[in-house]
């Protein structure tokens, strides 16, 4: 019952930062908007070249379960790393999942049945996030494309769940005798009556029966004393230094998921920052990364209703962080069509219709203007009436489309996003079968 407790206050908790949402206040829109087609990979040249030398790149979703947004996020990803240079792409993923898919596009040519094998490794829920066969074509583009470089692009986790997984990382990289390793093993053991279960974890704390902060922040400072604060040059040091962190995060995360759903949302972006600031930093100076998350971590929160409630998102502090000219963040969303979802958490995922985009929605205002998928660009829409808050559509992992009043964040979308990409119907994603891990799941509790 404690743990139901727990679940549920954090779940109303969610609710009320991103499913109860004020409507915005009715505006004059304008009759038109200028745009760019997007038909074919070609048609990306106008978007690179406002990508310029940027960076980082961040390339969104409206949801997590929608084909062309993978599919077009993996057409400019290959672009900017075949043409601009761009080092990796580090996703709203697990760390030590996204690692092994990093170990293998870095290793010897394999074919896509051999990537899907692979993905079948994302086996906490959602699992189709990342265990889909998009994602496997692009693993299967990006292990073709390291071939014979010397400088291969990678692939990285940069969410922060994983306390379990990252703490049995640390196994194979330390001797036993070592002292971090005995730190870890000190909180594996602290979570073990949880059976690798962060949110059980979390309803205890809540009702003062563990805490496993001790050691996992001996474990972080330890690492940090033997390799510094910056970023190691060795795989050893550096996986020692990353999943340390992750299990110092993560416990941070879910402690504070039981009672305070804004401090948590901030934890988890805050450490996607840090870890994209790492993974910069292992990269050198000259460095460039392409981010693949959901909207609602990459568009602004300084630009939507988030900043009322004291959120903060990765896109809004790496723009903070690196000055907005080294960041461009792109949006993406849809009028209609299918998604990949599930009714409830943890329920099976299935296919379900996205009912058309709401009367007055940023949506429903592109596709009054022509159902044709586009391109825009937040300097060419300064100046078109868009200053005011506008509803735009965000699914999570957990949907009810006959219920889609939650569903729209008040954006005031050119300062959200520095471009825009519109799919007039969208198709579901293909997910691969994968056999679940009874773990907690990814992107809980927001669902985003």
């Amino acid at each position: 019952m404690a743990l139901l407790r727990t679940w549920c206050c954090s779940l109303m908790a969610v609710l009320l930062l991103f499913g109860c949402r004020k409507e915005p206040a009715a505006t004059a829109l304008p009759s038109s908007l200028p745009s760019y087609p997007l038909r074919s990979s070609t048609d990306l040249d106008t978007l690179l070249a406002a990508i310029g030398d940027t960076r980082i790149v961040m390339l969104g979703e409206s949801t997590h379960g929608t084909s062309e947004y993978y599919r077009w996020r993996t057409a400019i990803s290959q672009r900017l790393i075949a043409e601009k240079g761009f080092d990796a792409i580090a996703v709203e993923g697990e760390w030590a999942d996204s690692w092994r898919v990093n170990q293998f596009i870095s290793g010897p040519r394999r074919d896509s049945a051999a990537a899907v094998t692979l993905l079948q490794q994302y086996d906490r829920w959602p699992t189709w996030m990342w265990g889909n066969y998009e994602v496997a074509s692009l693993v299967t583009w990006l292990n073709a494309f390291n071939q014979g470089r010397a400088e291969k692009a990678g692939f990285y986790g940069l969410d922060v769940y994983g306390i379990w997984e990252s703490l049995q990382e640390l196994r194979p990289l330390l001797p036993a005798s070592d002292s971090l390793q005995q730190y870890a093993e000190a909180a594996r053991r602290c979570f073990q009556p949880f059976s690798a279960d962060p949110i059980g974890y979390a309803s205890a704390v809540a009702n003062s029966s563990a805490d496993c902060r001790a050691q996992v922040e001996r474990l972080h400072r330890a690492a940090e004393r033997r390799y510094g604060s910056a970023t190691a040059r060795s795989d050893t040091a550096f996986l020692i230094q990353q999943n340390a962190l992750v299990a110092y995060n993560a416990e941070r995360y879910y402690t504070a998921a039981a009672s305070n759903s804004a401090l948590s949302w901030n934890i988890r972006d805050g450490h996607m920052l840090e870890t994209l600031g790492r993974l910069l930093d292992r990269y050198g100076p000259a460095s460039k990364i392409i981010v693949w998350a959901h909207n609602t971590h990459v568009g602004d929160a300084r630009y939507t209703d988030m900043a009322a409630s004291g959120t903060v998102n990765l896109g809004q502090l790496a723009r903070e962080a690196f000055g907005p000219e080294n960041v461009f963040l792109v949006g993406f969303g849809s009028y209609s069509g299918s998604v990949i979802a599930a009714d409830a958490w943890g329920a099976p995922y299935r296919s379900m219709a996205m009912p058309r985009a709401r009367r007055g929605s940023w949506e429903e205002l592109l596709h009054s203007q022509g159902t044709g998928d586009r391109i825009l660009l937040s300097r060419d829409l300064r100046n078109a009436g868009l200053d005011k808050p506008i509803g735009h559509r965000a699914v999570g992992v957990t949907y009810n489309p006959a219920s889609e009043n939650g569903n729209y964040v008040p954006t005031v979308i050119p300062m959200r996003y520095d471009a825009f990409l519109y799919f007039d119907h969208t198709r579901p994603l293909t997910p691969i079968p994968v056999r679940r891990r009874n773990e907690p799941p990814d992107t809980y509790p927001s669902g985003f």
